[in-house]
């Protein structure tokens, strides 16, 4: 998968993504990372990239023409109109289940705006997606950004070591994960759940379950509407509400 970002700031960008799972996987070949230089595009020999708005108001504006040529020379290297998302809070909050849909994705570009934004005339041009990753305001969309790429890049095959581990973790059938231990047994009083070294792997799998129903209840219930539940596990919920 190649991922292409458009950005004020391509080394905080780069220095981040270089490390770690994503890093490896861009050694191995299995990723494609690269951060384009809004500025290189901009007609100016000092490189600017913003104005004043028009109708006034407060800071500088992202002008349309340096962020299309970027765009532009994404589009002509891979031969293709990409998909292209902006990171802004106006946009849709930033789900499992879309990383699981941008990664299926051979090219995908992100658009970091800055300062008080970017002309609207660009983005209906070239935006097919409005992408937050929370309410609140961030300096810039790189962050988002970097966000992005590893949350989606760990559900390309390959990426993890392990790939069934990407289908068990936090927020896979709405539930959060369970609860996990390893070495000691006993650390500082605390001991590893029994089932755990039980050895018998249907108890486990059932405790897990149980345990992500638990926390997602505790911890995010919001997610339980989602969620399908069996009547055990609707009913172990009723349980914990009344002893709460």
């Amino acid at each position: 998968m190649n991922f292409h970002i458009l950005t004020l700031f391509p080394e905080m960008v780069m220095d981040g993504l270089n490390t770690s799972i994503t890093g490896r996987a861009v050694a191995n070949g299995l990723l494609s990372i690269e951060a384009l230089n809004i500025r290189d595009y901009a007609f100016n020999k000092h490189h600017s990239v913003d104005d004043y708005p028009y109708g006034g108001g407060a800071g500088m504006l992202m002008q349309a023409e340096p962020v299309y040529q970027a765009y532009e020379a994404v589009a002509k290297k891979i031969n293709k109109k990409p998909r292209v998302v902006y990171l802004s809070p106006q946009g849709q909050t930033f789900t499992q289940k879309m990383a699981e849909e941008f990664a299926k994705e051979d090219e995908l570009v992100l658009l970091c705006g800055h300062y008080e934004g970017i002309d609207e005339r660009v983005l209906e041009e070239i935006v097919t997606d409005y992408i937050s990753i929370g309410d609140y305001v961030l300096t810039g969309g790189e962050l988002p950004a970097m966000v992005l790429v590893d949350a989606i890049s760990r559900l390309v095959p390959g990426v993890l070591h392990n790939d069934v581990s990407a289908e068990f973790e936090s927020f896979q059938d709405n539930l959060l994960e369970y609860p996990q231990y390893s070495r000691p047994e006993n650390w500082h009083g605390k001991k590893v759940p029994e089932v755990l070294m039980s050895g018998h792997h249907a108890n486990i799998e059932k405790w897990r379950r149980e345990q992500s129903v638990i926390r997602t209840k505790q911890r995010r219930p919001d997610l339980l509407e989602k969620c399908k539940l069996t009547d055990a596990e609707k009913q172990l919920i009723e349980k914990i509400q009344k002893n709460t």
